[in-house]
């Protein structure tokens, strides 16, 4: 679908959806966001800072950020696009015009397009890591195996270019098959299939984790808050993580709030996408602290605990490779439906900006994202001594892999949800916001106030200490 500037702001933002794929339901819609937010961050990244930083408490100041930052920007960017019912650079370009704002805010839009792309390139690679672990876990070479065997297969999965390059471009197949496909065909058929098949392996491996004698030691750790062990830092991870784990800043919500049909209520999905995603993060701690504990394993292992502390783990339990494998498989659900959001944006744009058909568009992103993840993958190993912005002190020792990875979470991504924030809550037309929420009078000042005072002073600080 090619788009034209000359077409009136206030034809195109009411009739967008005309000619655009839907959304079916308000449920095909909440399985698509929680597809997207959940992600590799709920089952491996949140289980390893909880751990790190003491358990309980942490997750209770984790619930208040959710509620306080995540979804009051995640209503905010569906907000954004529905009303302009385009990509997110074309919404936002659209809804300036109506609104009489500045051109330029439709930056909020590139810089979510930009920051899901590159996010991608490497993700893509880690997603790769999860394809091939199932292989790993199912043959049995985990059975059994020493700290040291296990070290062995991942630093020899890391130190093989060919072998990432594989399982890379495999994964990236996987998102580009399903986003080729279109909204109803695509994106809805496979979260509909994948996102209830991801709920029932983790509770299988929650029920297995039951069984380890341990499930109460992980339901004391995760539910049980010990303020003393809570820092300042610790805090400020848990505004982070509650940020990022929503799949905000990187324009995947816009995208998909342009295909939200106008009778479903922003607020209650954007709740309750927000509760599930919680709720999966939960659950996965649920799943792999009694695993931990009942192998005598530190809690707060870092980012190797996915795929080194709990291979260990599986190769020393019963029907461990079972559950290992089940394990790997979820990790790829999770990962896929992430992958699938993460390059949608871009697809979208193409789709309008350069007249290319959905097939097309999604070749062209979905190529330059493998491409870029090859330099990801050679700075794993050939080039691990390459870092491109060295000279500078905020990017010392980062490898191409490191800096994207930091480029984004720390600068893109708050930088997305600031604006976000900004354009929405200081200079969209209020009464138009409201129309388009259609909360009650104190439902809307509640959520508004926050998004002006307290979702932007949340932002500013988490990205201020993240570069500091």
């Amino acid at each position: 679908m090619s788009y034209s500037s000359s077409a009136t702001a206030s034809g195109t933002l009411e009739g967008a959806s005309a000619s655009r794929g839907l959304w079916s339901s308000r449920l095909a819609f909440i399985l698509a966001a929680t597809g997207s937010a959940v992600g590799l961050g709920n089952i491996w990244k949140f289980p390893y800072i909880t751990g790190e930083n003491g358990g309980g408490a942490f997750v209770l100041v984790y619930l208040v950020c959710i509620a306080a930052v995540g979804i009051p920007i995640m209503m905010a960017e569906v907000l954004i696009g529905r009303r302009g019912g385009h990509s997110p650079v074309n919404s936002l370009r659209l809804i300036a015009e109506r609104d009489k704002l500045n051109p330029a805010w439709k930056i909020a839009g590139i810089i979510g397009v930009l920051a899901a792309f590159l996010i991608l390139s490497f993700y893509s690679v880690i997603g790769g890591w999860a394809v091939s672990y199932v292989g790993t876990a199912a043959s049995g070479q985990l059975a059994g195996a020493t700290p040291e065997a296990v070290e062995a297969i991942f630093t020899g999965l890391l130190g093989d270019p060919g072998t990432l390059l594989l399982w890379h471009t495999v994964f990236m197949a996987l998102v580009m098959v399903v986003v080729a496909r279109g909204v109803r065909s695509g994106l809805e058929r496979a979260v509909s299939i994948l996102m209830p098949g991801l709920f029932i392996l983790l509770l299988i491996v929650v029920g297995y984790a039951m069984t380890t004698g341990h499930f109460g030691e992980a339901v004391s750790f995760l539910f049980q808050p010990d303020f003393s062990k809570l820092t300042t830092s610790g805090v400020l991870v848990a505004l982070g993580h509650a940020f990022f784990t929503l799949s905000l800043g990187m324009a995947v919500m816009m995208a998909y709030g342009s295909y939200l049909p106008k009778n479903i209520s922003i607020a209650k999905t954007s709740i309750t996408v927000s509760i599930m995603d919680t709720g999966v993060a939960l659950l996965a701690g649920l799943a792999i602290f009694p695993i931990v504990f009942a192998n005598g394993m530190e809690p707060g292992a870092g980012p190797g605990l996915i795929f080194q502390t709990l291979p260990l783990a599986f190769g020393q339990m019963p029907m461990g490779t079972l559950f290992g494998t089940l394990f790997f498989v979820l990790l790829i659900f999770a990962a896929w439906t992430s992958g699938i959001s993460l390059l949608e944006p871009l697809v979208e744009w193409l789709e309008e900006q350069k007249g290319m058909n959905r097939t097309i568009s999604t070749l062209a992103a979905g190529i330059a994202c493998w491409l870029l993840g090859i330099a990801s993958i050679l700075s794993l190993n050939l080039w691990s001594d390459v870092t491109p912005l060295g000279m500078f002190a905020m990017f010392e020792g980062k490898t191409i892999f490191d800096l994207l990875d930091f480029l984004t979470a720390n600068i893109l991504l708050p930088l997305g949800g600031l604006l976000v924030a900004i354009v929405v809550g200081w200079f969209m037309s209020k009464q138009a916001v409201e129309n388009e929420l259609s909360l009650s009078e104190s439902g809307f000042k509640l959520w508004y106030n926050t998004l002006r005072f307290v979702t932007p002073i949340a932002v500013l600080v988490v990205f201020i200490y993240n570069l500091a």
